[in-house]
């Protein structure tokens, strides 16, 4: 850690900027920042060859290539990537399973609804893992399930889904996998062929550092012919986005030229760390110093060890009549540092990222004004 620590020093974030201990967007270098600061037309050549690259770098880090595998960038949110897919991959024909637990889980179900595709779901507590022989029970009981998909971080909660398990099941029973990554990609180490996942969605603002603005889709190349034939979107169109990238090398609609080109130097930055076991030995100092820290302050943890991440941890309200989320968020927001509310139904949490650019100076930095807020809002807690 010594020298990702020196690098951070090398290539210090804007004193101005706020610390985002948020799931996305992440607080990024100052060169991936800078790298969006240039003016480029979208059919410039260069900004085409830096494209392309990042399509063929994307395969390289899931462990496959093309022409047997593919990458498509779709402009917008990670949401619009995952929606490209399930209105682009599944046909009328077709139905989904979805495993649910958690409010990305839920999304995906809603897109579905919202496209009128076909739709089972198996729905868990936020706080319980998928179990296999129920998923295997479905799926020998209807045999109209074409896909299935499930999310691998439930940013929701912090709960890390078991997608190898699951891959392993749809490919018993010769079924197409999407696999939610938008969390993961680039901190997880994710071979599309080895855990059998027919489609993966990540996006460019979490794990690979980039700047919001695009999605990717990395798929097999003989499932595009599929999709090319079920299209319910016209800006989401998975098959028409890739044909023209692989065609022209242009996209359909103006794409986000600058985020492009933040990534481009993102995923530079990713190699330079060690690539993705690099990057996840960092994001696991960071959160095993991030429990720690908060249990010894007296939080306590949502989730237990063997579910979480280490992307985001969600802490339970404290047990404290006076402690109000609201003015807790409040002071370390005009200290400079965000954290994110909660999104689980039946219990009151809070959450703490710790992917972007941060290092274990800053996470013991939120813990020690964490530890003054308190102070000041004359809450005691007691230690775990």
């Amino acid at each position: 850690m010594k020298n990702s620590e020196t690098k951070i020093l090398n290539n210090s974030r804007n004193t101005k900027d706020k610390l985002l201990f948020t799931p996305g967007p992440v607080t990024t270098s100052k060169t991936v920042k800078e790298a969006a600061n240039i003016d480029l037309e979208s059919n410039d050549s260069i900004f085409i060859t830096y494209v392309k690259q990042i399509r063929e770098r994307l395969l390289t880090l899931a462990h496959v290539e093309s022409p047997e595998y593919e990458s498509v960038i779709i402009p917008g949110s990670g949401t619009h990537g995952v929606e490209s897919v399930i209105s682009s991959a599944i046909s009328s024909k077709g139905m989904l399973l979805n495993i649910v637990n958690g409010a990305n889980g839920r999304r995906i179900s809603k897109i579905a609804r919202i496209h009128s595709i076909p739709l089972l779901e198996i729905i868990y507590n936020e706080n319980q893992l998928p179990d296999f022989k129920e998923i295997e029970s479905f799926l020998k009981k209807n045999r109209q399930i074409t896909h299935v998909a499930a999310v691998h971080c439930e940013t929701s909660s912090g709960l890390l889904n078991p997608i190898a398990e699951i891959g392993e099941i749809c490919a018993r029973y010769n079924k197409n996998f999407i696999v939610d990554a938008l969390s993961t990609f680039g901190a997880y180490d994710i071979s599309l062929k080895e855990l059998n996942i027919s489609y993966l969605i990540s996006g460019s603002d979490k794990c690979i550092e980039g700047i919001p603005g695009f999605s990717y889709v990395l798929l097999k190349r003989s499932l595009l012919d599929e999709c090319k034939y079920q299209v319910r979107s016209l800006s989401l169109d998975l098959y028409d986005q890739w044909l023209g990238l692989n065609t022209t090398g242009e996209f359909r609609f103006r794409p986000p030229v600058h985020a492009l080109l933040a990534f481009n130097v993102a995923l530079n930055e990713l190699e330079s760390e060690g690539g993705i076991n690099g990057r996840a030995e960092r994001y696991s100092v960071n959160n095993a110093l991030l429990v720690g820290e908060m249990r010894e302050l007296g939080f306590e943890m949502y989730l237990s060890a063997q579910m979480r991440s280490y992307i985001v941890t969600s802490f339970m309200f404290p047990h404290h009549p006076d402690f109000s989320f609201e003015k807790f968020y409040t002071h370390l927001n005009e200290k400079g540092l965000i954290i994110s509310p909660g999104k689980i139904n039946k219990s009151d949490c809070f959450r703490i990222a710790n992917i972007g650019q941060l290092y274990p100076h800053d996470i013991q930095k939120l813990i020690d004004t964490i530890e003054g807020v308190l102070y000041d809002l004359k809450i005691e807690l007691v230690e775990l």
